[in-house]
């Protein structure tokens, strides 16, 4: 399950928008949130780089960790 260190995720206005721009590519993604240490976990059949691509496109700057 890859982990993204998201540093400007901070509220659930972030988690509602991450939400959305992960589930836009994949509907079927488990989604576990961090909001302490601004970390997301996704358990999903597409590859990391799409996942992280919709967190960016979201505004969301990000890194695997």
């Amino acid at each position: 399950m890859p982990k993204f260190n998201v540093p400007d995720m901070s509220c659930n206005h972030c988690v509602s928008a991450i939400s959305t721009a992960i589930e836009s590519v994949d509907s079927g993604a488990s989604l576990e949130f961090d909001l302490a240490n601004r970390q997301v976990s996704v358990d999903s059949s597409a590859p990391v780089e799409a996942i992280q691509a919709a967190i960016e496109a979201a505004g969301y700057p990000n890194q695997v960790v």
